[in-house]
């Protein structure tokens, strides 16, 4: 299989801890893919018309799109039921929160766009600072799931850790350790994961 990825990206990285934990990762050649707001990529625009990383490439040749999408896949490829739960209330539980990280995860992504990549005459305060309020008041909801926090290895608290290396890549100075501990210690013990430890963002 084929995973195009950038070592900035959280979505990636996503999919890089979930194939470690479920010891596929030595089935998976990493293609290093350039996407960028207003740059053209057409080679990756025939794989992907939305140029989003990553994207599987199955042995087949079959292209798989969206992180969660992708971990499902590798899921299901390990035996099913390590990362998601199989069926059951659980199952839409662990979706749902999935798709709250990830929506948290674009918008602070929208954000640093309109921060670092607009031109400053066209620059929407207002549109970043709502942006970045989604991902913080996410963060706040999840410090308050101390379920979430402690329970066995799964999707979200993958998808968590990405959302909080991403922020102390791009968004060093936040604050959101002070803001949240419960996340801050939830934080500290992924790291001692080696998934986690050796997939961590280059410094920015």
């Amino acid at each position: 299989m084929k995973l195009t990825f950038s070592p900035a990206s959280p979505f990636a990285r996503k999919v890089r801890i979930a194939a470690i934990e479920l010891g596929l990762i030595d089935k998976i050649e990493f293609v290093p893919t350039s996407v960028a707001p207003a740059q053209a990529n057409d080679d990756y625009s025939k794989i992907t018309p939305v140029k989003k990383l990553p994207v599987l490439i199955t042995d087949n040749g079959d292209v798989i799109l969206d992180s969660y999408v992708i971990v499902e896949y590798l899921d299901e490829l390990a035996g099913g039921g390590k990362l998601i739960p199989s069926s059951g209330p659980d199952r839409w539980k662990v979706k749902s929160d999935h798709s709250l990280l990830q929506a948290m995860l674009d918008a602070m992504l929208l954000c640093r766009y309109e921060n670092m990549v607009r031109p400053k005459e066209l620059k929407w305060q207002a549109w970043a600072d709502d942006h970045w309020s989604r991902a913080w008041k996410g963060m706040a909801r999840f410090n308050e799931k101390t379920d979430v926090l402690s329970r066995p290895l799964d999707i979200v608290q993958i998808a968590l850790t990405c959302v909080l290396g991403y922020a102390d890549f791009r968004y060093a100075d936040c604050g959101w350790r002070k803001a949240y501990p419960n996340l801050d210690a939830f934080h500290e013990r992924m790291l001692s994961r080696p998934s986690v430890k050796i997939s961590l963002p280059p410094k920015a």
